[in-house]
């Protein structure tokens, strides 16, 4: 981490402890979104009131946009089922390495053949493979990839988050994952949810276990689920378990929702527990207007919205990244695959949205995206006593805007 880095969270560490100690206990702010007990849940805020005047807009917003304190380790798990389980998690200093996934693996073999064109296909990162894990008890951030997606789709975020000293596990869901999607689904909804709730128990387990990287370092009272897409039904479903104290739903929603992500015409049951949704202005696929503010709407306090401007549906994983900035599509047109893609209409609007214009460059609302989950995981986790730089008054501290809601 940079030394400006480092200053500025320290700066703001301090701020925000002089603020807690000399704040006003009378009032509280509505951008507090607070994580209820497993126990007893609650809408209420914390005691202490988050910083107003003393700190700079700017360097809140900018808080957790770059990489946190920790080396990040990645190892692969499996579900009994077989389903493969991506968990990243904070390493030991020291540690390094050279991670990456090439999207052309995750499809039938059929299909990969036919991938010939020589245009970017592979996410790069670092992280050290199946590295020792950091001293301590990490909380869990549960991720749930999207229709056509896969377990490693938004590692940008969830090597992220790993950074910032959470265990992130992220299974392959059969039901819609882009190998299955392209050959035969297994699965349906619920499989989704126990799929997730799978990989809990997979992580939990690791405990208790001696042959486990994970043994005494995960901290199984502070569960989050963060979902894409489809995800989003998948958390919400997960949220029902005592273990999940909230969730993070990013394009998606549950009022209104069809096409690939499709949902029951029966209203929805929300569980009474925090939640934030994050969309993209331009998402065709699951419009803000027509299924992500309703859901918000509807959801229990307390909650929150964001909306990026120019961000589209896969704003919010790795693949606009490739084929030249067109994605996934983009590499299956450069290998001469336009006539299978006319007969999945579908699929290639679903692959290109927020790749192309009106979309703007993935790489304006990265940053955004991983401060305000990060923000968000780090409040709920207790590691921040207040909420930082997820109120209105970030909303244009930005390269893209943001509108900003909140209710308790």
């Amino acid at each position: 981490m940079s030394i400006r880095r480092t200053l500025m969270i320290t700066s703001l560490v301090a701020a925000i402890s002089l603020s807690a100690c000399g704040g006003d206990d009378s009032s509280t702010s509505v951008s507090d979104t607070s994580m209820p007990t497993t126990e007893t849940p609650t809408t209420e805020t914390p005691a202490t009131e988050a910083p107003t005047t003393t700190i700079d807009p700017a360097t809140e917003a900018m808080m957790y946009t770059e990489a946190g304190p920790y080396p990040v380790g990645v190892t692969t798990l499996e579900l009994a089922a077989g389903n493969k389980v991506e968990v990243w998690y904070p390493a030991v200093e020291g540690t390094t390495g050279a991670e990456f996934y090439d999207t052309r693996d995750f499809v039938p073999p059929a299909i990969k053949a036919l991938l010939t064109a020589d245009v970017p296909a592979r996410y790069d990162y670092t992280a050290g493979r199946d590295a020792a894990v950091a001293d301590g008890m990490f909380p869990v951030v549960l991720f749930s990839h999207g229709y056509s997606g896969i377990r490693l789709q938004s590692t940008f975020l969830t090597a992220h988050l790993a950074s910032w000293g959470m265990v992130v596990a992220a299974p392959d869901h059969w039901s819609r994952d882009l190998f299955h999607v392209l050959s035969a689904p297994v699965g349906d909804r619920d499989s989704a949810t126990g799929e997730l709730l799978g990989a809990l128990d997979l992580v939990t387990s690791g405990n208790d276990d001696p042959a486990s990287l994970l043994q005494g370092h995960v901290d199984v009272s502070r569960v989050i689920a963060l979902g894409h897409s489809a995800g989003g039904g998948t958390i919400v479903s997960a949220a029902k378990d005592d273990r999940v104290d909230g969730y993070i739903s990013m394009a998606s929603g549950v009022i209104g929702m069809g096409g690939a992500n499709a949902t029951t015409t029966a209203p929805p049951t929300f569980v009474n527990k925090p939640s934030f949704f994050i969309a993209g202005s331009v998402d065709a696929v699951v419009p803000v207007d027509t299924v992500t503010r309703p859901s918000f709407d509807a959801v229990p306090g307390p909650s929150r919205l964001w909306v990026i401007d120019g961000v589209g549906h896969n704003g919010f994983d790795d693949f606009c990244t490739f084929g030249n900035g067109s994605g996934i599509i983009g590499v299956a047109l450069a290998s001469g695959l336009g006539p299978l893609l006319d007969a999945q209409p579908q699929l290639k609007t679903l692959g290109q949205d927020g790749c192309i214009a009106p979309a703007q460059p993935v790489d304006l609302g990265f940053p955004i995206i991983k401060h305000a989950v990060t923000a968000q995981l780090r409040y709920w986790f207790g590691d921040d006593a207040t909420p930082v730089g997820l109120d209105s008054s970030v909303a244009d501290q930005y390269d893209l805007a943001v509108t900003i809601d909140s209710k308790d």
